[in-house]
């Protein structure tokens, strides 16, 4: 079965971007493993206001990759890039996920996020963490949210402050949670 990876980064209080969308604040110096991750995914997930984003940076980085967007203004259909999902995410999702093909890329944002965690959709959480804060801004995490015990795989620190951490969704027995 295919996992849906989260691989996203963040500010140190929990922003994904500035309250605008912008994302200036990120790393650019190296690529962070990003090009060893984009090489194991085939299908890119992103909800709509995401996508915006992503069309502003110029020319569309994710060409030669399924791609969806979760909207509930475009309705169903496709542009150049993408095909619109109006639909229930839940069963969309899992029908990707019992396909074959490699992983599959949550790109953002955090209503789109919420609704995945809300459902259990989620099998691999990657964050980057970015050593700034940003005061303000739009959260990795919107409320409400369902309690997620959560299994530490690995963490990697870069001379730069970055801190990459990954985590497996899956159930950790109480006696080894409550030991972290």
């Amino acid at each position: 079965m295919r996992k849906v990876i989260l691989f996203i980064a963040s500010s140190l209080d929990g922003y994904i971007a500035r309250t605008s969308g912008a994302v200036d604040w990120l790393f650019t110096d190296q690529d962070y493993g990003y090009a060893d991750f984009l090489a194991g995914v085939d299908t890119i997930l992103m909800g709509r206001r995401t996508y915006e984003q992503v069309l502003s940076f110029g020319e569309y980085p994710y060409k030669g990759i399924q791609c969806f967007v979760f909207s509930r203004t475009h309705g169903d259909g496709r542009d150049e890039h993408v095909t619109f999902i109006s639909g229930e995410i839940e069963s969309f999702v899992k029908g990707l996920k019992s396909g074959t093909g490699k992983n599959i890329w949550l790109v953002g944002g955090s209503e789109v996020i919420q609704s995945f965690m809300s459902h259990d959709l989620i099998d691999e959480f990657v964050i980057s963490v970015h050593p700034i804060v940003l005061g303000e801004g739009i959260p990795l995490f919107c409320a409400p949210l369902p309690t997620r015990k959560l299994s530490f795989q690995k963490s990697r620190a870069f001379d730069t402050g970055l801190v990459q951490l990954t985590y497996f969704s899956q159930p950790v027995p109480d006696s080894e949670f409550e030991k972290i």
